[in-house]
């Protein structure tokens, strides 16, 4: 028999391969050891090293016109004004062939109707730009090897929320994690016919990439959960989507209602900011090929809390042991 307990619920299959699941109370003894522990120590998801190595680079910069194609519009001018100035029997044509070329990059850098470069197409490509020169020639080993295929360690399940990129956060090197995002971070249970498009990717990650650990991650001030706490669930919802998909997460906001009722809405989010990853932490038992790898040890889960507004990162693990069968 395999069990697993978090937060007061039972989680029991018949055996490490069925795909039967059922949810119940714990009333009497557990006949499990499954716990979540904090870690003193800091996470250890990323390497100081990179993650591949290849002999080979992808490619290298071969002259001054393709390093002028990375350069912004003023510093094109700018080495172009240099370059002619240097060659002595330009002097009167430079001036003239500096106009011409600054008109024509100007008309480029108009939309067809004359008006200027949408600013969000210009900040995309300039960000890119940056990528390109910065990150992806001067790593050519890295991404020659990505070009052959995808072996990360980890699945990161994080949320939609623009400053909480986990990529970012935790300094993950492309390669290093398969990510989901959406809002709140929910993981729903097991359901074939719902909400497929995160059960897609866990089968995929845990089938098909063989990921080492999948990671839940929470963060402070989660416009999700506020609204998890706040929406009344009555039957009529003020939501096209939201409403139905953090409710994932009531099991959360019930316990957190329940210990903590007196207290401000801020304090309750808080706590159920975190909450809600155990809650994702437990209905991932509820795929059977997650708890397959946990039984063969090719698996663990992890739940993560991100505070921006302290600047602090927590991580704890789910532990899973499958104990003997007892009848009472």
């Amino acid at each position: 028999m395999s069990t697993a307990s978090i937060n007061g619920w039972c989680l029991t299959s018949s055996s490490p391969s069925s795909q039967s699941f059922s949810l119940r109370r714990v009333t009497l003894r557990p006949s499990v050891v499954a716990t979540l522990n904090s870690s003193p120590s800091p996470p250890t998801l990323i390497r100081n090293q990179p993650v591949f190595a290849a002999p080979i680079p992808l490619l290298t910069t071969s002259n001054w016109s393709e390093d002028m194609g990375n350069k912004s519009y003023e510093e094109a001018i700018e080495s172009l004004k240099k370059l002619l100035s240097e060659k002595g029997e330009l002097k009167a044509e430079a001036a003239a062939k500096v106009d011409q070329i600054t008109a024509e990059l100007k008309t480029t850098m108009s939309s067809a109707d004359g008006k200027p470069a949408d600013a969000s197409v210009e900040r995309m490509k300039e960000g890119f730009i940056y990528f390109k020169r910065e990150k992806y020639e001067k790593n050519p080993a890295l991404y020659a090897e990505l070009a052959k295929g995808q072996s990360p360690k980890y699945m990161i399940v994080a949320c939609s929320d623009s400053r909480v990129c986990p990529s970012h956060v935790l300094d993950i090197q492309p390669g290093e994690a398969f990510v989901v995002r959406n809002v709140a971070n929910m993981v729903p249970p097991y359901d074939q016919t719902k909400y497929t498009g995160i059960g897609s990717a866990i089968e995929y990650a845990v089938l098909h990439l063989k990921v080492q650990e999948i990671v839940v991650i929470g963060h402070s001030a989660c416009g999700g959960i506020k609204g998890l706490m706040t929406f009344p669930f009555d039957g009529t919802p003020s939501t096209d989507f939201i409403e139905d998909w953090v409710k994932i997460g009531l099991p959360a906001k019930t316990k957190v209602l329940a210990e903590n009722r007196g207290e401000p809405l801020g304090v309750q989010c808080t706590f159920c900011e975190k909450e809600a990853v155990n809650v994702s932490l437990g209905n991932l038992l509820s795929y059977p090929f997650v708890r397959n790898g946990l039984v063969n040890k090719t698996l663990a889960l992890r739940g993560g809390y991100y505070d921006f507004i302290k600047g602090s990162f927590e991580l704890w693990s789910l532990q899973f042991e499958l104990s003997s069968s007892l009848s009472v």
